[in-house]
């Protein structure tokens, strides 16, 4: 009995944190960039490392059989590091071809498939199609003012480069619009990007 009193608190006490953490989707994120920000500057330490180890091989002029395979098991390391922080970065794009790339992020909650007149601006929820901004979204032409407001809050997730400043990504009838935030002016358009 007494063990079953001490496994059930031990499950509580465990399940509490990983059931709240489900509910924080931002801290989520926060908490996967943070990784990706540790990942990388594990690589930048192991590069430089191979660098030093390099050098101070180099120095006296001989590089014995023993230096060469630590160098090659560096080297090596640091290649596969690169490509698993490479394919960290990929599986946490948004990717049009797997469905499940979008299912647990806070802005596509709301999300419930297509819906014939409306599109879906994630963060945001479904908005209507208006036709008569059917043709503005061409670079060079303003972005309608009811359109300003739909922030890409997360353009890295999108594979979109960073903003220039003055500059926001916005959400618009299915498409990401680069724009600028004084004036409107669209400097590119993405068309059907999500």
């Amino acid at each position: 009995m007494k063990k079953l009193i001490l496994a059930v608190a031990a499950l509580a006490a465990t399940a509490a944190p990983i059931a709240a953490s489900a509910q924080d989707w931002r801290g989520e994120r926060r908490e996967n960039r943070r990784e990706l920000r540790e990942d990388r500057r594990e690589l930048r330490e192991d590069r430089r490392e191979l660098r030093e180890d390099r050098r101070d091989a180099r120095r006296d002029g001989v590089i014995t059989q023993r230096e060469r395979r630590e160098l090659n098991r560096d080297r090596h390391e640091v290649r596969e590091s690169r490509r698993e922080l490479r394919d960290t970065r990929r599986e946490a794009r948004y990717d049009r071809r797997r469905a499940d790339t979008w299912r647990d992020r806070a802005e596509w909650r709301g999300y419930r498939g297509v819906r014939a007149g409306y599109w879906y601006a994630p963060g945001y929820g479904y908005r209507p199609h208006d036709r008569r901004y059917a043709n503005v979204w061409r670079r060079g032409a303003h972005v309608p003012v009811i359109y300003r407001n739909y922030y890409v809050q997360d353009p890295y997730y999108y594979g979109l480069r960073p903003a220039p400043y003055g500059h926001r990504w916005i959400y618009a009838d299915g498409n990401f619009v680069l724009m600028s935030v004084a004036t409107g002016l669209i400097a590119q358009v993405i068309m059907g990007g999500y």
